[in-house]
Parts: structure tokens; C-alpha cells; sequence
């Protein structure tokens, strides 16, 4: 074995810097191939088997497993599932050094897509990805297939050129991660653990530093149906779930007042972030309705704990429904399932955040920034749970979970590069 040293940095910079630039073609074709994969929750199957081959063409070792929901509710971190489903695996490829003279990276990205609402709003359809201007189209090419692309090219162009890590490197995608993190919470009740984490998230190549906690809940809204005849007999239900939710957005004004806000996100406007996303109610057109369900993400601050976040909101509902003279005979009960999920702060002092910063900044001759984030990531999982330093670094993406998202093809490539290097730097390096 033939360790390498930083004498040899400039030549293994110009030889890494030269394959990136013959390779664009290749890395685009392994995003839209992928995205050509509807991996939507519960359907990854198919994608997972293209990664599956991927890390076998790149020598590593393969653990395939899916996520055992009796074994993981009582470990710390776990969200309650939103269903159950065949074919729902994590992959894991395991890259082991001749000799652990380096240190260990795990390189994590979550295959799941969120569903692509209406096809008919698409440009061209989601999941037959187009280029245009640079950018590549589909549902999941920024959130996040681009990022794996991304770090499975980092890993790749060093065995292109005739290198290996000189430690451990796991490349983990995970499912579940945009519905309860179970996927990557699965990988470390697993035994994955490492000396750094870094997940390619779409963030426009920033390091970030923090990020919000996210919590599920669906209220069940319950009135007093009758014939539209006797509207005022009755009580609407959905109706009465409107009125909720407005007293929902007032504890998230409340919350994002600057008396509450977390020094982390001091300057963030508005980082408290409370989203209606699914409704169902009603019965029949003619008459009132008895039932409304409701499906609210709510968005909390590093350092609260999803229970004592499920007590604010339920004490807040409780005294404003009883105030509220329309909602008198309506009753709601609050169910939690998927996200339940604190939030974390990244030490952007360490040596990991400080080589990360120093290596983009050093081969894109640009400065990075950091950047608190108002949603939820797999990073609380390593962080809180694995005690392992992880940020997410990644390309620049729009639309995500919007119509017609598109990622940069340039910037997927930078952030690989910057990977690539950066794994040279924290692993070390050694000869195939």
C-alpha cells in the first residue's frame, strides 16, 4: 500500500479537476437515469436496485435491508410510521480501507421522492427528464438524486484515477426521509457509525448550520351534520377546521416573534413554518358536514422536544376553541404520525465544518455561506442520535416539491468535485 501525502496534493488536484471535466456527460446521464426511476414513498424499489448495481460496479460491499418498525419504535429518534410497504430498503455501500490510516466519512442521500401533484402542470412529464439551459428537469433531480449523483461520482473519479479512501466510507441511500427519517434513524441503529456525515441536499452550496425541528399532525374536526334546509341546526366540520388552523397560524406568528426566536435563526424571517398540506371532509353536497381531517406540518426551534411541542399546540388549541364562540359545539382530537422530529445546531467551528468551507472555497474560488434551515433533514439523526458531526452540502436546485423542478448540472458537478477532494483531505488516500 502507497499512502499519499500532501506533497502530492497539486498533481492529485489538476488529475481529479481534468476527469470532472471529461465526465459532465456521464454524471447528467446518471441523474436523468435515475430520476426515470419514480421512487415515490413505498416504490423504491426500482431505483434502490440502481444504486444496488452502482455500488457493486464500484467495488464496494452491498448491505441491503429494510426498516424493522417493531425494532426501531423504541429507539430514541423514531417516528411513527405512515405505512407499511415490500420493497422498502435501504442500500449501504461499504467502502473498507487496506488500512484505517484515515477517517471515516459517511456519505448519506435519501432516494424518496414526494409525489409530483398535478401531472398536468408539468412542462413535460415528471419523471421523463428533460435539459434545458444547463439544468436537468424531473421529479427528484433535485431533491436529492442530484446529490447522490454527486457523492457516488466523488467516490468514483477517485477510482477512475487509480485512488481509494484510506478510511472507512459508507454511501448510504435511505428511504423515508421525507415522511419520518426512519431510513437513515435504520442505518444507525444498524451500526453505521463515522468520524464525519455529509448529505447533498439541495441547499445551493451552502454549509448548513442548523435546522428547524418538524412535526406531523392530523386533527379530526367532528360537527353536527343536518340538511342544508337547517344549515343552522347543524355545525360544519370543515368549516370548524378552517377556523382551527387560522388559530394554528396565529401560534406560529407567536413563535416566530423575535422574543422567541432561536439564536440560530436570529437572521431568518419567519422559521417557524406551519403548512395545511392535506384535507378531507364532508359526506354530501346537501348536507353539513360531520367530519374534516386535516394534515398540518409544524415547523419548532432547536432545543424543544417533540413532546413538550405536542403539549404547546394541543394547551394553545384547547384555550382557543373554547374562546371562540363558533367552534362551541365542535369537537377536534389530534393524532401524530411521520415527523417528529427535533431540530439541531452544527458546530461550524470543528475541523470537519472548517475543511469542508476551506475546500470548496479553495477549488470554486468562491467563498461559501452558512445556512439555518427551515426544514427538517436526516442530519438531527447523526447528530443527536449517532453523535456524529454532519451538515448537509449540495447543489443548487428550484421548485423542489413545486412543478417542474430542475438542478443545475454545474453545480452538481462543483459539489462533487468539492466532495472528491474533500474525501482526499479527511480520509486520506491510497493506491487501488
Amino acid at each position: 500500500m502507497e499512502k499519499i501525502n500532501k506533497t502530492q496534493d497539486y498533481g492529485l488536484t489538476q488529475e481529479i479537476n481534468a476527469v470532472y471535466e471529461e465526465q459532465r456527460d456521464e454524471i447528467t446521464s446518471f441523474i436523468c437515469d435515475l430520476i426515470k426511476h419514480p421512487s415515490l414513498l413505498g416504490h423504491e424499489d426500482s431505483a434502490q436496485n440502481f444504486i444496488e448495481e452502482t455500488f457493486v460496479n464500484l467495488g464496494l460491499d452491498i448491505d441491503r435491508f429494510s426498516i424493522n418498525h417493531d425494532e426501531l419504535k423504541n429507539v430514541e429518534g423514531y417516528s411513527p410510521s405512515v405505512g407499511d410497504w415490500d420493497g422498502h430498503d435501504n442500500i449501504v455501500g461499504i467502502h473498507s480501507p487496506k488500512s484505517q490510516n484515515g477517517k471515516s466519512l459517511i456519505l448519506n442521500g435519501h432516494i424518496d421522492v414526494v409525489p409530483v401533484g398535478a401531472d398536468d402542470l408539468w412542462s413535460s412529464p415528471p419523471f421523463s427528464p428533460t435539459i434545458k439551459d444547463g439544468r436537468i428537469y424531473g421529479r427528484g433531480g433535485g431533491d436529492m438524486k442530484a446529490g447522490i449523483a454527486a457523492y457516488i461520482y466523488a467516490f468514483k473519479t477517485l477510482k477512475k484515477i487509480g485512488y481509494r479512501p484510506a478510511g472507512h466510507v459508507f454511501l448510504q441511500s435511505v428511504v423515508e426521509e421525507e415522511c419520518t427519517g426512519n431510513g437513515a434513524l435504520a442505518c444507525l441503529h444498524r451500526g453505521y457509525k463515522a468520524d464525519a456525515a455529509i448529505i447533498p441536499e439541495p441547499f445551493n452550496e451552502t454549509i448548513m448550520s442548523a435546522q428547524m425541528g418538524v412535526m406531523w399532525l392530523q386533527i379530526e374536526v367532528t360537527g353536527k351534520p343536518a340538511h342544508v334546509l337547517h344549515d343552522t341546526m347543524g355545525n360544519n366540520a370543515i368549516e370548524a377546521a378552517f377556523s382551527i388552523w387560522e388559530h394554528l397560524k396565529g401560534l406560529a406568528r407567536l413563535w416566530n416573534d423575535k422574543n422567541h426566536t432561536h439564536t440560530a435563526f436570529h437572521d431568518v424571517t419567519a422559521p417557524v413554518k406551519f403548512n395545511l398540506g392535506k384535507i378531507s371532509g364532508g359526506e354530501w353536497a346537501s348536507s353539513v358536514p360531520t367530519r374534516c381531517v386535516i394534515d398540518i406540518r409544524c415547523g419548532f426551534f432547536p432545543g424543544q422536544s417533540p413532546q413538550e411541542v405536542r403539549q404547546l399546540i394541543e394547551d394553545y388549541l384547547n384555550v382557543a376553541t373554547e374562546r371562540d364562540t363558533n367552534l362551541k359545539s365542535i369537537n377536534h382530537a389530534i393524532t401524530y404520525r411521520g415527523f417528529q422530529s427535533p431540530g439541531c445546531v452544527v458546530d461550524t467551528n470543528s475541523e470537519f465544518i472548517n475543511l469542508l468551507s476551506n475546500t470548496h472555497e479553495s477549488h470554486l474560488g468562491r467563498p461559501t455561506e452558512l445556512f439555518a434551515s427551515a426544514a427538517t433533514t436526516d442530519v438531527r439523526t447523526f447528530q443527536l442520535y449517532g453523535h456524529i458531526p454532519a451538515t448537509c452540502y449540495g447543489p443548487e436546485a428550484l421548485n423542489i416539491h413545486g412543478i417542474d423542478e430542475s438542478v443545475s448540472i454545474q453545480s452538481t458537478m462543483d459539489v462533487s468535485r468539492v466532495l472528491c477532494h474533500f474525501m482526499t483531505q479527511w480520509c486520506g488516500i491510497e493506491k487501488s
